[in-house]
């Protein structure tokens, strides 16, 4: 096996590992049962976790370029170790309500948050070097890990907390993804300097493989391409996540399946945005990211607004499952995205920067749409409202294919 395929599974390995955050769900009926908790503070957690996760990204970026993927990504496993077994203290039963929820916090959602920030943006830079002939292709498939983290982990979890309980899952969560996440790492490392594949080359293109504007992150961050990536991804997932909310209900609603067959179809909605993670970002590849993000956001126009109209219980389903592919894949494309404007020399510094849209979006998402529907009494309602938010990620979009075309071609502006 070619040298660079180990390391992708290794990122993968990570990746899966960290995704099993996803998998939160699983435990809320448990806590609410166990320790006496309302919906909302037994979902808190996942909430405060996913938003640590992406402030503390723009920060660890910085430390994967200086130190190497392999030293982020040990410390990223001793930081998500750290954070479960936290946990696991923290529910055994041998301390009060309030030091429960203090015990999550500090452990689960600051420690634990910490290391899925710093874990998730481990391998972007470094596999893109290692695959400068497929970016999409290679960030796709680590990041299509933290995808299936949930629809791999959520169905053991849940096995594992009605067998041996709240606290021994943490435990064993500990252990067994502290075990995968070294192995994992030790296989991370960078590709010798200008470093290109062997049988493969790298297909020259319209995208310079140093990027249309190379520069470091803290310039990158002052330019209109970066606050059109934040704005795309902040609205990519503040509707996706809104939708994941409302999934089993809005499939009732509008439909007439049982809570049972919609539980089904929550299920899958983990498949597809693991799914959606590498087609996408593999699609990419040949069809330009901007093109990508721009169909993107067409198809959610149209697929948000028949949702809630979509009496066939299959085709609401596969509407549904496509706008769950696109959410997975706009985290997958991102990478490649940022790569293809500012270079890769500083590609996890600015992607950990982008992903404060995914800190933000994360505790607005779920939020919005509870308020929505709480408001106008109606789902279709709540769809139009993300509707217009989707209409605006297209614009950007658009303008943002334009900017860099006229960046490659200086000439156009006359």
């Amino acid at each position: 096996m070619n040298c660079r395929w180990v390391i992708a599974a290794g990122a993968v390995g990570i990746h899966i590992s960290l995704g099993s955050v996803y998998a939160w769900s699983v435990f809320k009926k448990p806590f609410m049962d166990a320790f006496g908790w309302n919906e909302f503070e037994a979902g808190l957690p996942f909430g405060l976790a996913i938003f640590v996760l992406g402030m503390s990204a723009a920060v660890m970026g910085h430390v994967v370029e200086r130190r190497g993927p392999r030293f982020s990504g040990f410390l990223a496993t001793g930081l998500w170790g750290v954070g479960l077994m936290g946990a696991g203290v923290a529910t055994s039963g041998m301390i009060s309500n309030d030091t429960l929820r203090l015990g999550l916090l500090l452990f689960f959602c600051l420690v634990g948050g910490f290391g899925l920030g710093t874990g998730y943006v481990t391998p972007v830079s470094m596999l893109m070097k290692w695959f400068p002939d497929r970016r999409g292709l290679a960030t796709g498939l680590a990041i299509m890990g933290f995808g299936f983290g949930a629809f791999l982990g959520g169905p053991i979890l849940s096995l594992l907390i009605g067998s041996v309980g709240i606290a021994q899952t943490f435990f064993l969560q500990a252990i067994s993804y502290t075990a995968i996440m070294l192995l994992s790492s030790a296989c991370l490392k960078l590709p010798p300097p200008d470093w290109q594949p062997a049988r493969e080359k790298v297909k020259p293109g319209k995208i310079p493989a140093q990027g249309v504007m190379p520069m470091t992150a803290n310039q990158a961050v002052r330019t209109r391409c970066f606050l059109g990536l934040w704005l795309m991804m902040f609205i990519n997932i503040t509707c996706g996540i809104a939708l994941i909310s409302v999934a089993s209900p809005l499939a009732q609603e509008a439909t007439g399946i049982s809570a049972l067959a919609a539980g089904s179809l929550v299920g899958m909605i983990g498949l597809f945005n693991g799914l959606g993670r590498i087609a996408w970002a593999s699609f990419s590849d040949i069809i330009g990211r901007p093109n990508t993000y721009i169909i993107f956001f067409a198809l959610q126009i149209v697929a948000f607004w028949l949702l809630p109209s979509l009496q066939h219980v299959l085709l609401f389903e596969a509407v549904l499952l496509l706008i769950m592919t696109c959410y997975g894949g706009g985290f997958s494309t991102l990478p490649a995205y940022i790569g293809d404007i500012f270079g890769s020399r500083q590609v996890s510094a600015i992607h950990g920067y982008v992903l404060t849209a995914w800190a933000l979006a994360g505790l607005v998402g779920s939020s919005v749409s509870s308020l929505l529907r709480q408001s106008t009494g109606s789902y279709e309602a709540m769809m139009q409202v993300f509707v217009w938010g989707l209409a605006l990620a297209l614009l950007v979009s658009v303008a943002t294919k334009m900017y860099l075309l006229r960046q490659l071609r200086p000439d156009a502006r006359r």
